[in-house]
C-alpha cells in the first residue's frame, strides 16, 4: 500500500511540472521540465533565451548566432537551413529552436529531438516569441523584456525633431538590391521614428528592388551597412540622389547591421540606432 502511494505522489509531482507550449506551426510541444540543454538555429532566438537571463543553457547555436559575446563560446552546427545534424544529435539537447522555414526540424524529430519553429518577423511577433520562450523557459521575464524594448523604441522616436517626418528613407538590407519595406519589421522602426519609407507595403516585406525604382524614388537618407554601401554611388544614376549628392548617407558597421536586420530583443538598440543616424544627417 505504501509503495502504491509512493508511486502516486511521483505521478502527481510529473503532471504537475509537465506542460505544453505551441510553437508557430501551431504544434503544441510538451515538456516534462524546462528544458536545459538547448540548441539554437536562428539569431533572433539565441538573443532571445539570452535576454531571458538563460543563456547558460545554450550548448549549441547557428554559424550566425553571435550576440551576446558569450555565445561566440558555444560550439557552431551550421545555419539554420543547413544544419549540422549530427553535431546537434552529439550535444544531446532537450530542445532545438529553430525558424519555421527551416526544413530540418522534421529529420531532428525522427532522430528524437524535441524541436520548436519559432520565427518572428514583426514587432508583435518579437512579443509574442518572447511570450513563447518564457513560457518554454519557464521564467517570468518576458513581459520585463519587452516593456524594455517598448520604452527604448519610444524614447527614440521621441529624441527626434518634429521635422523629421518629411523625410523619406531608403534602408538597404543586401545589395542585390533588397530593401526593407513597410511592413518588415525594420519598416515598422522607421514608421514609429515618424520617418516615410520610400518601399510601399504593397511590396512586402524585403523585396527585390529594381535601382531604377530607387532613382525615381530619389530618397532623402539612406540607411545601409558598409559591406552594400561600396560602390552604391556607380549604380547608373545613383550619383544624383539627394541622399549621395548631401552626403546623408548612414552607413553601418557589421556589428550595427547585424542588430539592425535581427527581430529581437535588441530592436530599442536598432531605433536609437536609426534615430542617431537621422539627427546625425539631416540639417
Amino acid at each position: 500500500m505504501k509503495q502504491a502511494l509512493v508511486l502516486v505522489w511521483l505521478v502527481f509531482l510529473h503532471t504537475v511540472h509537465a506542460y505544453q507550449v505551441s510553437d508557430d506551426r501551431g504544434v503544441q510541444v510538451s515538456f516534462a521540465q524546462p528544458p536545459q540543454r538547448i540548441v539554437s538555429l536562428l539569431p533572433s532566438l539565441t538573443e532571445m533565451v539570452c535576454a531571458l537571463g538563460q543563456c547558460d543553457r545554450l550548448v549549441g547555436v547557428d554559424r550566425y548566432s553571435n550576440h551576446p559575446d558569450h555565445v561566440k563560446q558555444l560550439p557552431p552546427v551550421g545555419g539554420g537551413l543547413d544544419p549540422n545534424i549530427e553535431a546537434i544529435v552529439a550535444l544531446k539537447p532537450d530542445l532545438v529552436l529553430m525558424a519555421t522555414s527551416a526544413q530540418a526540424g522534421a529529420r531532428l524529430q525522427a532522430l528524437g529531438l524535441k524541436v520548436m519553429s519559432l520565427e518572428p518577423k514583426t514587432h508583435v511577433d518579437v512579443k509574442r516569441v518572447l511570450e513563447s520562450m518564457g513560457q518554454v523557459l519557464a521564467v517570468g521575464d518576458a513581459k520585463r523584456v519587452w516593456q524594455g524594448i517598448e520604452a527604448g523604441m519610444q524614447a527614440a522616436a521621441l529624441s527626434l525633431p518634429a521635422q523629421v517626418k518629411t523625410t523619406r528613407v531608403y534602408f538597404e538590407v543586401n545589395r542585390a538590391p533588397y530593401a526593407a519595406g513597410e511592413v518588415s519589421f525594420i519598416g515598422e522602426t522607421l514608421t514609429r521614428l515618424g520617418v516615410k519609407n520610400i518601399v510601399p507595403a504593397n511590396m512586402g516585406p524585403f523585396p527585390l528592388i529594381n535601382p531604377e525604382f530607387v532613382v525615381r524614388a530619389n530618397p532623402d537618407v539612406i540607411m545601409v551597412g558598409d559591406v552594400n554601401f561600396a560602390g552604391m554611388a556607380g549604380r547608373p544614376g545613383w550619383a544624383s540622389l539627394r541622399a549621395i549628392v548631401n552626403q546623408q548617407v548612414c552607413v553601418f558597421t557589421p556589428a550595427q547591421s547585424d542588430m539592425l536586420v535581427r527581430p529581437g530583443p535588441r530592436m530599442a538598440d536598432g531605433a536609437r540606432l536609426m534615430a542617431q543616424c537621422l539627427l546625425k544627417v539631416l540639417p
